[in-house]
């Protein structure tokens, strides 16, 4: 995993960057959704086996910022129950991760994303449930987090079952992410997943997350939620599209 030469080209460090600044501006707006664009479209140009674990580190100093600010509105008898099953998958996801060849990985995840675009994209009606959807939910998350960095769509579609207000849904959903982040940090440093490359490009992305994210909380009550919704399934749709392209063997 860690060898220079491909990653640290002009080429590569454009592109990275390009795609960690629209990532968190997205980030910055809707308080989720970095990974679900940074991942597909970094894989493009870095190894997915490098990619998570970047990504995974920057969403924790992002998860940080937001959970902090809106601590006060953290549902936490929400959020609570997600936690034990998070940390199981987690555990599962890791795993996977180290026994399962990367173009399984990819296609597996371009199946996925694509099919959150969709599921997005389509005017279903609002799903209400119990809290007994903390169990999937969390485990899918943990694992699908481990395995992609993306494990949020699966937290997002159980808050949202839970009725959360707008204000409060931002502040859970980040802190959610912390727990979970906090979780595969300390599995990936467990099981050696952290390299040189890996610290370099974390402290590459730092300065372009904070001015993503920046931007993006300057413009977050001036785009219609439906509006924003819709351009990131399209975004997803694409980034789904050309992996599957890439490693599907089409």
């Amino acid at each position: 995993m860690d060898d220079p030469q491909p990653l640290f080209t002009v080429v590569t460090v454009l592109y990275g960057g390009g795609v960690l600044i629209f990532a968190y501006l997205i980030r910055g707006i809707a308080g989720f959704g970095s990974a679900l664009i940074a991942v597909p479209l970094l894989t493009m140009q870095w190894p997915l086996a490098l990619a998570v674990p970047v990504v995974g580190l920057l969403d924790y100093v992002a998860s940080l910022s937001h959970g902090l600010k809106g601590r006060r509105l953290v549902r936490w008898r929400d959020l609570l129950p997600l936690l034990p099953f998070s940390f199981v998958g987690v555990q599962a996801g890791l795993f996977f991760l180290k026994r399962l060849p990367t173009a399984q990985l990819a296609v597996a995840l371009s199946i996925f994303i694509l099919a959150f675009a969709v599921y997005s994209s389509l005017p279903l009606p609002t799903l209400r449930g119990s809290r007994r959807w903390a169990a999937p939910a969390g485990f899918m998350g943990g694992m699908v987090g481990a395995l992609f960095g993306t494990g949020g769509p699966f937290y997002v579609i159980y808050l949202t079952m839970r009725g959360l207000e707008k204000s409060e849904f931002r502040a859970t959903a980040a802190t959610i992410f912390i727990f979970d982040g906090a979780f595969r940090i300390i599995s990936y440093l467990l099981g050696g997943i952290y390299g040189r490359d890996t610290m370099l490009l974390v402290a590459f992305g730092l300065p372009l997350l904070a001015a993503g994210m920046t931007v993006g909380g300057r413009i977050h009550l001036a785009i219609g939620r439906e509006q924003f919704t819709r351009l990131v399934s399209l975004i997803l749709i694409g980034s789904g599209v050309a992996l599957l392209i890439r490693y599907g063997g089409f």
